[in-house]
């Protein structure tokens, strides 16, 4: 199925066809480093780190204590996993299939 997001332009259309070239870590490493402030990449990561605590029912408080996420983000993260366009679930579910 092709979905498309209601954000969509010309603009987010280019950066996504940017991203399908990179072919290995080195290679997002690359990009991402000057894209993105060192913050930026961090707090995508952990984000992507709490969605995965999520799946796997972590608590909200033992999250927060680990990653140092206030319980409003985690909430907003938790909401984006559950209500949201799928594409956390998306990655985490390929990126399990992939070590299996």
């Amino acid at each position: 199925m092709d979905y498309r997001s209601r954000f969509a332009d010309d603009d987010m259309d280019f950066l996504f066809d940017a991203m399908l070239t990179l072919k290995d870590k080195g290679d997002c490493y690359r990009l991402f480093e000057d894209l993105c402030t060192i913050k930026e990449l961090k707090d995508m990561a952990q984000r992507l780190k709490v969605a995965k605590m999520l799946r796997n029912d972590k608590p909200y408080h033992e999250i927060s204590e680990e990653t140092h996420m206030s319980t409003a983000t985690i909430s907003r993260i938790n909401k984006a996993l559950n209500y949201g366009s799928e594409g956390y679930a998306l990655v985490l579910d390929r990126m399990t299939n992939k070590k299996q």
